[in-house]
């Protein structure tokens, strides 16, 4: 191979949002610029600034997307499929040596495999068609993934975000053993931390909670599969016995209307279920989680949703909460009952409420978990491991370094 190997990062968002969505992303780029790898970012303009000091080159589409507005993030993901093929063009053009997708965006790799034939490595978590192809269009959802199989299974490298997910794609979809690798979600802990008592009591006050309240907290995107009306109705129910429970929801999206007529109809105000919509920043986001007693991680049990860690869990964890999560392959693998949390079944809300009403009664048993959870993020999440595996991977797949990117991803691996 002659002069240096090239990639190409493909994300819709564009890079300052992926920062935001994994944070190990500047460590990922600089990493690989050091192992000897040209590093080229295409995604759409968004509000957030490219991450500095990487040695990547980024290269803006004429579009900028606004994810927290509906409308706007579905347009422009329409737009974005639609640009693939033309990508994959570019990036056969320009003489990349491999193509990284960091989502499971439904015929991602099928538009770009257009006119790409290169190095393919793609991210397989969360499963939009199980998401949004529900009911009378389940048949389309079921084609367009098994579509998206196919394509995995052609795909070079393969990262998840659980074990979960590696076992599903080499028993069910028949991904070649040693191509998928778990690499835990990174996370920022000098963002995400446990709040200090001062901060604490600011945040409670600053929502309206008192001394004797236990805060329920989720935070993310309101999508269908997040379960937050089974949640709500759950809660009603709880509160008749745990009056001291509220629910804080961080966060907006899609369900966000539906989920506030609902706690309305229960009866839930905003003392007991608060709703934040989007806060500008991460900095806020932790304070807000710093106001929570318990962190929420929930998910409706369809089969896609074994294969998430989640961010609600990752970041409730680095903020030291306990977590009470619903019991899925990917959060099992982290979550262990009565240590640094507790779980119910995703379709038992009976099992959900004795478990939170346990927790909400036990503040000594909330603590310690919540200790045991922060340690766990610490481990589990760091951002120096993690960008360490996706690197040496990355660039052995594009064949830097000859052996040396062979030796580094099997020193990662071993580290992680």
């Amino acid at each position: 191979m002659s002069g240096r190997p090239k990639i190409a990062f493909l994300f819709r968002y564009g890079a300052g949002e992926h920062t935001e969505l994994f944070h190990a992303l500047p460590e990922v780029l600089r990493r690989l610029g050091e192992a000897g790898v040209e590093v080229h970012y295409v995604g759409m303009r968004s509000g957030k600034a490219d991450p500095a000091g990487t040695g990547a080159r980024f290269h803006a589409l004429p579009w900028k997307v606004d994810r927290t507005r509906g409308r706007d993030k579905w347009a422009k993901t329409l737009l974005w499929l639609a640009a693939l093929p033309w990508i994959g063009l570019w990036c056969r053009v320009k003489g990349m040596d491999g193509v990284y997708m960091d989502e499971t965006l439904p015929l991602s790799l099928w538009l770009l495999g257009w006119f790409w034939r290169g190095k393919t490595a793609v991210t397989v978590a969360d499963m939009f068609t199980d998401i949004y192809l529900r009911g009378k269009w389940a048949w389309l959802g079921r084609r367009i993934k098994a579509a998206d199989e196919r394509r995995w299974r052609r795909a070079d490298l393969i990262f998840t975000r659980a074990k979960a997910t590696v076992r599903w794609l080499e028993e069910r979809v028949g991904v070649e053993k040693g191509r998928a690798q778990a690499v835990y979600d990174p996370c920022d802990t000098a963002t995400y931390r446990p709040a200090t008592e001062a901060e604490r009591a600011e945040a409670r006050r600053a929502l309206g909670y008192g001394e004797g309240d236990v805060v329920l907290v989720h935070h993310g995107i309101l999508h269908p599969n997040k379960g937050n009306d089974r949640i709500l109705r759950a809660l009603a129910e709880v509160r008749k016995r745990r009056p001291e429970v509220k629910y804080l929801l961080v966060g907006d999206g899609p369900e966000g209307g539906r989920l506030r007529a609902l706690a309305a109809e229960l009866g839930l105000g905003e003392a007991e279920c608060r709703f934040t919509g989007w806060l500008e920043t991460l900095a806020e986001v932790n304070r807000t989680l710093g106001a929570g007693d318990i962190g929420l991680v929930m998910r409706t049990g369809e089969e896609s949703d074994d294969f998430h860690m989640t961010g609600a869990l990752v970041h409730s964890m680095a903020c030291g909460l306990p977590v009470l999560a619903a019991r899925l392959g990917g959060v099992s693998e982290v979550v262990e009952e009565g240590r640094n949390g507790r779980l119910f079944g995703a379709n038992d809300m009976g099992e959900f409420a004795r478990q939170l009403e346990a927790m909400a009664g036990d503040a000594e048993g909330r603590r310690r978990m919540g200790a045991a959870a922060h340690s766990d993020a610490l481990r589990l999440f760091d951002m120096a491991k993690v960008a360490g595996v996706t690197a040496a991977e990355l660039a052995e797949m594009v064949g830097a370094d000859g052996d040396g990117g062979a030796k580094d991803a099997e020193d990662a691996r071993h580290d992680a």
